[in-house]
């Protein structure tokens, strides 16, 4: 705990509150997620402690409930993406020859798509639905899982354990999972952090854009979305969603650099596991 540094403690601070919220979000919140109690945009203070939006409804409460909605998507995605580009970068670098130049060549061309443009072409034909969301969101995101991964599990491939592993006859699945797998887990962790930050952002950036959460579900993009026009007006509205996003992408962010200074490398090993 002691090892521990002051910009880990804000990271960590600051994801056991979104967490928090996102959990008791229903006892915490003034009001409802969809109620409407107001006038358009009151201001901050009074009544509502950060004013209401461009309906009328209590931002506090909406900025709970989004936080919920934001980190379950952007964590499922996330999940999601790295079983999947770990499993088949760790099966590419294990197999190697003809199997690990398709995955390998069909991942840089997946990679050489513009991801945002990708996405909103799939999301505007597709059905918009959480779904469809998560799944556009893990699969677009899992080729730079699968980048990171394969370079990873090819450094520790070459190493004796392994070779031994395959000299006793051992299966792909068991040098995956117990060898190669628990040998990678820092570097992994670290990255896992960085992509639920480019989780969040990307989500936000999607539900800004409308092909994202759709309304009237509160989520901190489409939140910004809808208050946008209050910014001519001196109204703060968009502007809370908008900081949260950075405070909690800047809060992951912190913790992931905690870890990678922990990793002294990409180098697994018995020794460092």
């Amino acid at each position: 705990m002691r090892d521990i540094p002051v910009s880990a403690w804000i990271g960590i601070i600051g994801i056991a509150l979104a967490i928090f919220c996102a959990l008791f979000a229903p006892f915490i919140a003034p009001y409802g997620e969809r109620e409407i109690v107001g006038s358009v945009w009151e201001p901050m203070g009074g009544t509502y402690l950060l004013g209401t939006d461009n309906l009328g409804r209590d931002l506090l409460s909406r900025m709970i409930y989004g936080t919920r909605t934001t980190l379950m998507v952007a964590l499922t995605a996330t999940v999601i993406s790295f079983s999947l580009g770990i499993f088949l970068s760790f099966t590419a670098a294990v197999s190697r020859g003809l199997l690990d130049q398709f995955l390998s060549r069909f991942n840089d061309l997946m990679m050489s798509i513009p991801t945002l443009i990708f996405a909103l072409v799939v999301l505007a034909v597709l059905p918009q639905n959480l779904f469809v969301l998560i799944m556009v969101m893990a699969i677009l995101d899992s080729t730079r899982v699968y980048r990171l991964g394969r370079a990873v599990a090819l450094d520790v491939a070459v190493m004796e354990f392994v070779e031994a592993a395959k000299l006793r006859g051992e299966g792909t699945m068991w040098i995956i999972f117990r060898e190669i797998l628990p040998n990678t887990l820092s570097p992994l962790l670290a990255e896992f952090g960085l992509r639920f930050a480019f989780s969040i952002l990307f989500l936000s950036t999607l539900s800004f854009l409308g092909l994202g959460i759709q309304p009237p579900a509160a989520d901190w993009g489409g939140m910004v979305k809808d208050n946008k026009d209050g910014i001519i007006f001196g109204i703060s509205a968009a502007l809370v969603p908008g900081a949260a996003i950075a405070a909690l992408a800047i809060c992951v962010n912190l913790v992931v650099d905690w870890l990678l200074n922990r990793t002294s490398s990409l180098k697994g090993g018995r020794g460092d596991a």
